[in-house]
């Protein structure tokens, strides 16, 4: 019995096999879809702001 996901674009169920090439998206449009999404920067990892390195300590103090 295969695993049913919903595919992250339309959210319709999808079984999750090895036969299933566009896995976990229903079909190639949600696949390129998503793919576009990512090339746009529409999705985007958040990050936090890089803090600026401490100053040395003085080794004559």
């Amino acid at each position: 019995m295969a695993t049913t996901v919903r595919c992250p674009t339309c959210g319709r169920p999808v079984e999750w096999t090895e036969a299933w090439p566009f896995r976990p998206f229903c079909g190639k449009r949600c696949k390129l879809i998503d793919l576009g999404a990512w090339a746009t920067e529409s999705y985007a990892i958040p990050a936090e702001a890089e803090q600026p390195p401490a100053a040395p300590a003085d080794p004559d103090t």
